[in-house]
């Protein structure tokens, strides 16, 4: 099978590489890249050397089975309609598919949707919650990073009407590798070293695309205070969540829900009570970890996910996407466990 990657050089892309370069089915991999066409891709990325890559090439696509997009917003909506009537199955690890309404978008992306008629047609692809719906899809939409540990999380809960809708809290980190591969000042080293802050404060794009699957859930509209922090580290995401239970509901009742979801999962680790999740847990892998405790005093339930946020966060879960999307073994190129220490 023939694959492609648009974006090839950036954090996604190169962890792209990594997990299609030794997938059973992919047989030719297409490198894009607006930057850096015509160079190796060892010369981009030199901890390739020797294992004969590719050349990197323009964004003239050739005919193939399957499209990573790991652009920023606005880009890959544009050429989908093409890629579609070639028969091209798109997976785009950026924002444009992510959101069902085109003027939500526009708010908070500042810029009009390329192809609104096409959200009709894409699938949210977080395979633990929507695994029917992707299988054999051609327009998948790769969640973000924040969102996949924030809706593995709530999603089971909030079907089963556990928790109270009118009050969740996501305090969120990430690693600075979120931020992408560009220079900005920002994610300067000099900035970020010894350093923790905030960004985003009830202004972060993630905000509706975890208010669109939330309420979905709970079948009603909803809004949350999510508020992201960058960490002074390379990769990895913790979210910790703080929602008020429902009436006369127990421990036991959100973890039982928590083990009727996600029993069968490969990808998805219930910690025992008392084992918190730490982010190198799932560092360079395509796993999540949870965990929760009900604080009596509040009524409040505490809630913690780690993910890697190049895997699990963007590249492993678009694989995982891909995986279902032709048939084949969801978990195929995706069995590596995390790097300890």
């Amino acid at each position: 099978m023939k694959v492609g990657i648009l974006g090839a050089t950036g954090y996604a892309g190169q962890e792209l590489v990594r997990l299609l370069h030794r997938h059973e089915e992919v047989k030719e991999l297409y490198l894009g890249s607006s930057s850096v066409a015509g160079e190796d891709y060892e010369t981009v990325y030199p901890h390739w050397l020797g294992q004969n890559i590719g050349i990197l090439q323009d964004e003239n696509i050739p005919d193939m089975d399957v499209l990573f997009c790991a652009l920023p917003h606005g880009l890959t909506a544009e050429r989908t309609s093409a890629f579609l009537a070639r028969g091209i199955k798109v997976i785009d690890l950026g924002a444009d598919f992510r959101l069902n309404s085109a003027e939500i978008y526009e708010e908070w992306y500042k810029i009009k949707h390329p192809a609104s008629e096409l959200l009709k047609d894409a699938v949210y692809g977080l395979p633990e919650l929507y695994r029917e719906k992707i299988q054999g899809q051609s327009l998948i939409a790769n969640p973000g990073c924040y969102p996949t540990a924030t809706l593995l999380a709530l999603v089971p809960l909030l079907r089963k009407q556990l928790l109270q809708t009118g009050y969740l809290i996501i305090d969120a980190k990430s690693g600075v590798s979120g931020a992408g591969r560009g220079v900005s000042l920002g994610t300067h080293y000099g900035e970020v070293n010894e350093n923790f802050k905030a960004y985003g404060v009830a202004s972060h794009r993630h905000t509706p695309e975890i208010e669109q699957e939330l309420s979905r859930a709970a079948g009603l509209p909803l809004t949350v205070n999510f508020t992201p922090h960058l960490v002074p580290m390379t990769r990895g995401m913790l979210v910790t969540i703080y929602a008020k239970v429902s009436e006369e509901v127990q421990e036991e009742d959100l973890r039982s829900c928590w083990l009727d979801q996600y029993k069968e999962e490969e990808f998805i680790h219930l910690l025992p009570p008392g084992t918190w999740p730490q982010t190198k847990f799932s560092s360079g892998s395509n796993h999540a970890f949870l965990q929760l405790t009900l604080d009596k005093r509040t009524g409040n339930a505490v809630i913690v996910a780690t993910i890697d946020n190049l895997l699990k966060g963007a590249a492993g879960q678009a694989v995982q996407n891909m995986n279902l999307a032709m048939g084949w073994p969801e978990a195929q190129g995706l069995k590596a466990t995390a790097l300890w220490p």
